[in-house]
């Protein structure tokens, strides 16, 4: 997929080793069926009209469908077809994390942390989580502390201006990078794509759209490097987190 993934167990068992194993296993499967960095994958063949969807991975179908309820959740700001092209990475990054996630619960850990290109499933806890500047990558927007944590960012650092507004066909430019933090049970996948799209939309409107959705903040870091964020976002700093963080958007 094009990123890397790492993982921290801190309650290590038996079985772990072979959990491990499994996760590589799983992620090289995901690969194998979604990348559109490679040529021979079924997404990209079902893009060139290579292969019909009912010849898919019946895989293929569950992750289209769970785009297009993001789509609606999000007004339209998340597609699985940016720029016109079947590319439904936007979710299959989070939901790689949380395969990951599926497989260490399973063999028994409690306490681990996945994070997979940036975006960050939580067991247990607490966990600190760094959110690296969009224009400084020597240092951090901010450190979020809690349990059970989704936490995903979108933004400009690693690729550039690459977010498309699926409304105009246009890059989004308003924001240099957008996090969000979702409460446990949301899960990274669809925080994940909620993340990509409430980048498209720009500063006023993400804001105000993760105001209104139960359990999400958001921290919003604009070109200038000025930074806004929901009124329920200090609640996720650590305790020696800047203590002059005041909401600065209506919900």
């Amino acid at each position: 997929m094009g990123t890397v993934f790492s993982i921290a167990v801190r309650d290590p068992g038996p079985d772990t080793p072979a959990a491990l194993r499994r996760i590589a296993e799983r992620l090289h499967r995901i690969d194998a069926v979604f990348s559109t960095y490679r040529p021979d994958s079924e997404i990209s063949r079902l893009d060139r009209g290579e292969l019909a969807l009912a010849d898919c991975d019946p895989e293929v179908r569950t992750v289209l469908d769970a785009c297009r309820e993001v789509a609606a959740e999000t007004d339209g700001y998340f597609t699985e077809r940016p720029g016109g092209r079947l590319d439904p990475s936007g979710w299959v990054k989070g939901w790689a994390v949380e395969e990951a996630a599926r497989l260490l619960h399973a063999a028994g850990t409690r306490q681990f942390c996945v994070n997979g290109g940036g975006d960050v499933q939580t067991a247990g806890g607490p966990w600190r989580i760094g959110i690296a500047h969009p224009g400084q990558p020597d240092r951090l927007s901010a450190v979020l502390a809690g349990h059970g944590l989704a936490v995903a960012t979108s933004g400009t650092a690693e690729r550039g201006a690459h977010i498309l507004d699926p409304h105009t066909g246009r890059t989004a430019h308003g924001l240099a990078s957008l996090t969000l933090v979702a409460a446990p049970g949301t899960g990274i996948a669809r925080t994940d794509a909620w993340a990509t799209a409430a980048f498209a939309m720009g500063p006023d409107r993400a804001l105000a759209w993760a105001a209104r959705r139960p359990g999400v903040e958001a921290l919003a870091v604009l070109p200038d490097g000025s930074k806004r964020w929901t009124s329920g976002l200090p609640g996720h700093l650590p305790p020696s987190g800047p203590a002059d963080w005041q909401p600065t958007v209506a919900s």
